[in-house]
């Protein structure tokens, strides 16, 4: 028996195999008794060597893992000469995040796949270039280069129209898309045939969203601070302390959406003494939040009275509806915007998706704010840039599996794990993730027709 640190150091081969199952002498290569994540390796039948999908979990007892299907431990051709995989700078405004890092490379080529990037591409998240070249990466100026050579192109945010043309026939693109509120991009991917893999559609059997939730997380705890700072009347704002002080009532937080991000703006605000009141179209998601916040918070059901209601008296109001690949609901009216108090501010987290406030648009970090009515909107698309090395840590710590499976497998990993093949928006001048077809009126290919 190998140990697992031995075990990912030892070449790999790898022999097909059409089993459907292979549910009895499945080996761990690692102690007995122990839990086996994504990228594992396991013995299979004492000769094959299988290695456990990004989206599976398995649990060895006595040696050997009970109960595992085929679409749990990968058997078959391997990726022998390895995927050039790219990482490029982010250019889009003030966005200092970068998809992989130093960390990430090692894992990588250790995998046995080649990476290089873009000189400077990680100083925004405070990696230098040393590090990425001590991690087995090749360094190159060019950020047209890193497109132009590389087989599997690793992001933080979708390309923007200076990266349209960089983009190539069969390549691979995995990074945050947010398609339904990008028709430009969604026609240039489809146009040149690039395989794009959305960070925020690869979902779980338990519908949970693995790669988008850390920066969902990072948004909804960011909505509250940049909140507090425009309620400042130096910043636009009704001059309120968030928290008020004793004799003096606190600030009223009023969020759409008892999801991750709603979820986190709540944790932020009561910590900072907020009156918090959440609606959510799910009586059961809100009695969840009532438990696990120990009754601290409001909780209404979401309807247009409760919503029109809640906005009179609001002071900061927090926008964190998704549904995920789709364009987001407009829940709040113009007329309810209208209604708020002078100087209260909106926060539209969902604002990747379109947002879900009528009165919102796209902003940037070098101009975040605009008024509405009196009220202050800031809908920065790239929330968590601002806070690079947290968002970058967070980001990389869940993608990594996943890309390096990618890598691994090319356009089979679609196959293989049924939770990266929802990640898989366009492919072969196709839309295959319905959302974003029906967002813009065009043909949807069902994923299994095209691979």
């Amino acid at each position: 028996m190998f140990s697992l640190v031995e075990a990912f150091r030892q070449p790999r081969e790898w022999y097909p195999s059409d089993e459907d199952h292979v549910n009895e002498n499945v080996t761990c290569i690692g102690p007995d008794d122990e839990d086996f994540w994504r990228g594992d390796y396991v013995r299979i039948s004492g000769r094959l060597t299988g290695q456990v999908c990004p989206s599976s979990f398995l649990t060895a007892t006595d040696g050997t893992v009970k109960g595992s299907t085929a679409r749990d431990i990968w058997m078959g051709e391997g990726n022998e000469e390895g995927m050039l995989v790219g990482i490029p700078k982010e250019i889009k405004d003030n966005e200092s995040r970068v998809s992989t890092t130093p960390a990430g490379v090692t894992e990588y080529v250790t995998h046995g796949h080649k990476v290089i990037v873009e000189r400077s591409a990680g100083m925004g998240s405070g990696f230098h270039d040393s590090e990425y070249e001590a991690a087995g990466a090749e360094m190159i100026d060019s950020h047209a280069g890193v497109f132009a050579r590389a087989d599997m192109i690793v992001k933080v945010k979708e390309p923007i129209a200076s990266e349209y043309g960089l983009m190539r026939d069969g390549q691979i693109l995995y990074t945050y898309l947010h398609l339904a509120a990008e028709e430009a991009l969604t026609h240039a991917l489809i146009d040149r045939n690039v395989t794009a893999v959305a960070y925020e559609t690869v979902e779980l059997p338990n519908r949970s969203l693995p790669l988008l939730t850390p920066m969902s997380e990072v948004a909804g705890r960011m909505s509250i601070q940049v909140g507090a700072h425009y309620l400042q009347k130096t910043h636009g704002g009704r001059g309120l302390l968030l928290g008020g002080v004793p004799g003096v009532l606190p600030a009223n937080v009023v969020i759409v959406g008892g999801g991750v991000v709603g979820t986190s703006a709540a944790q932020m605000a009561l910590g900072l003494g907020a009156n918090v009141t959440i609606l959510d179209i799910s009586v059961d998601r809100l009695r969840f939040l009532d438990l696990v916040l120990h009754g601290r918070i409001n909780t209404l059901a979401s309807n247009r009275q409760n919503l029109a209601e809640s906005l009179r008296d609001c002071d900061l109001l927090i926008g964190g509806v998704l549904i995920p690949g789709a364009k987001a609901p407009k829940l709040v009216t113009a007329e309810m915007v209208a209604s708020m108090p002078d100087g209260a501010v909106i926060v539209d987290v969902a604002i990747d998706q379109g947002g879900c406030i009528e009165t919102v648009k796209p902003t940037t970090h070098s101009d975040p704010t605009f008024v509405v009515d009196g009220v202050v909107h800031y809908c920065v698309t790239n929330m968590p840039g601002a806070v690079p090395r947290t968002s970058t840590f967070a980001l990389s710590n869940v993608t990594l599996p996943y890309g390096v499976f990618l890598a691994e497998h090319g356009v089979n990993a679609f196959s293989l794990d049924p939770a990266l093949a929802k990640g898989l928006n366009v492919f072969k001048g196709k839309v295959t993730y319905p959302a974003v077809a029906d967002a813009f009126g065009l043909e949807h290919a069902a994923l299994e027709t095209v691979l």
